[in-house]
């Protein structure tokens, strides 16, 4: 499996006066008190490049007791304005989150440490997530078919949430490998339609600038279009018409194909949209910024 990272949340406000929220400010987090599984949509791959021989198909095979203990990274960063109002900031706080993961076939369980946050309030509200579990249902590909949340039963709303949010950023960066033989200097894109307020179009291009055995690394570059012209907002609140959305990034990873995370590796992924009210003429602006990296 290759994961890399970031997945943008979206503001649900429009108007004067009306504030907006990011995921993250969700009251109703998923896995209270039980484990929630989330289906991911497919992953649909295609070889542009074969790369330099030798070529051989890329396939994630682990050993009967595979473990392997690795920290998630996460940022997210939001800025909005609505119309000529000071802009205003929804960031969430960055999450640090060691985990030992174990592979069994198609399954990946994920056992949490200690996480930690710069930000004091929400690093208390973690203490209790330690030990929680989670989860990937994987394809032969790599690909993240299923997103597996068992938080620990003592663990807060506002800590569910912000372990939510850090999972999907990892999960919506998910790379599945091709299916056909490859070689150093390989090119391929992965497309994913990333869901949300708005669907979104994903475009992976992954390059393999590297090969040592089981070890690979892997260059990428992500652009996200949105599906429709117009976001249909939460709860039955109107829609929005999009005039403008740039979402780009990239980044390096390094994998080993006998392990079911990445070895190390960071993406960063960001850019701005604008949403209109054609009832009002207010307009939404906002500035999103994704980091995610993985280290053992």
């Amino acid at each position: 499996m290759v994961l890399a990272v970031g997945l943008s949340a979206f503001g649900v406000g429009c108007g004067d006066g009306t504030e907006a929220r990011s995921e993250s400010d969700s009251t109703d987090p998923l896995g209270i008190g039980k484990e929630v599984t989330v289906p991911i949509s497919a992953a649909v791959t295609t070889v542009v490049s074969q790369g330099a021989e030798p070529r051989a198909l890329l396939r994630p095979s682990y050993l009967p007791g595979t473990a392997q203990q690795v920290t998630l990274h996460t940022g997210y960063s939001i800025q909005q304005q609505i119309n000529d109002q000071p802009s205003r900031d929804f960031s969430t706080p960055a999450l640090t989150i060691p985990m030992t993961a174990r592979a069994d076939g198609d399954d990946v369980d994920l056992t949490l440490g200690t996480i930690s946050s710069p930000d004091p309030s929400l690093a208390k509200a973690l203490t209790a997530a330690g030990g929680s579990h989670a989860g990937f249902d994987m394809s032969e590909l790599g690909a993240i078919t299923a997103l597996r949340l068992e938080p620990s039963p003592d663990t807060s709303n506002a800590a569910r949430a912000a372990l939510e949010q850090a999972f999907y950023q990892a999960v919506y960066r998910s790379i599945a490998f091709p299916d056909e033989p490859v070689g150093e200097g390989a090119v391929w894109t992965v497309r994913q339609e990333v869901t949300g307020g708005v669907a979104l179009d994903q475009v992976t291009t992954a390059t393999m600038t590297e090969r040592e055995g089981d070890r690979l690394t892997i260059e990428l570059e992500v652009t996200q279009t949105p599906k429709s012209a117009v976001w249909a907002m939460p709860n039955n609140a109107g829609t929005l018409d999009i005039q403008d959305y740039v979402m780009q990034g990239t980044g390096t990873i390094t994998v080993d194909l006998g392990l079911p995370l990445p070895v190390s590796g960071s993406i960063t992924v960001g850019g701005h949209q604008a949403y209109r009210d054609s009832r009002s003429a207010s307009m939404l602006r906002q500035t999103i910024n994704t980091q995610v990296s993985w280290t053992e």
